[in-house]
């Protein structure tokens, strides 16, 4: 069983993102608050968790979630700030949305920047550990994946409803044959030289 929270005196928040790999479309960071002795069937990091078990996940997180919310940084500002300071700012936009102010926050991965002054954590798999950072990650992944595939409809050709923005091959032909698009990220490395399609 996950663990509910790094401490118990003070209401925490965990925290994660999704898309930091994808070369297209946002980073999106979520924050999610959970009531104590929570526990949730089939919660887990949301790599380990079916799409269709994601959606019926994200729907029990939000109706019994303390608070919850997510951020989204889009890749003009990717390009211009670099990926990891914009997950960083799309769970600081995450954190600023909740409904409360927790006292601490617990972070999924290695890096993080102060928000608000609030002590925080980082734990490395973080999303397999703590509930609410599987909580988190589930929201963040649907959140995205729902994004994805609302675009896709205007560029099908790049397969974002199946592979999310994430680098393909079937992507990487469609970014060589069509070209980029206003949702690449221009920073990152569309077309790595000497790669066949």
């Amino acid at each position: 069983m996950m663990r509910q929270a790094f401490q118990t005196q003070v209401v925490e928040a965990g925290c994660d993102e999704a898309g930091r790999g994808c070369l297209a479309g946002p980073v999106v960071g979520a924050a999610v608050a959970l009531p104590r002795k929570y526990y949730l069937p089939g919660l887990n990091d949301s790599k380990k968790v079916s799409e269709k078990k994601r959606l019926v996940l994200q729907q029990k997180i939000e109706q019994q979630a303390l608070a919850w919310a997510v951020g989204y940084v889009y890749p003009p500002e990717i390009d211009t700030i670099n990926i990891l300071n914009a997950a960083i700012q799309s769970m600081h936009l995450a954190l600023s949305k909740l409904m409360l102010t927790p006292g601490f926050i617990l972070v999924d991965g290695n890096r993080f920047k102060p928000f608000n002054g609030t002590p925080f954590k980082c734990v490395i798999k973080g999303d397999a550990q703590f509930a609410h950072i599987a909580a988190a990650s589930i929201l963040a992944k649907t959140y995205r994946d729902a994004y994805m595939k609302k675009h896709h409809i205007a560029f099908p050709h790049y397969g974002w409803a199946s592979n999310k923005g994430y680098p393909t091959k079937k992507h990487r032909a469609a970014i060589a044959r069509y070209g980029s698009c206003p949702h690449h990220r221009k920073s990152f490395k569309l077309l790595p030289k000497g790669e066949l399609f």
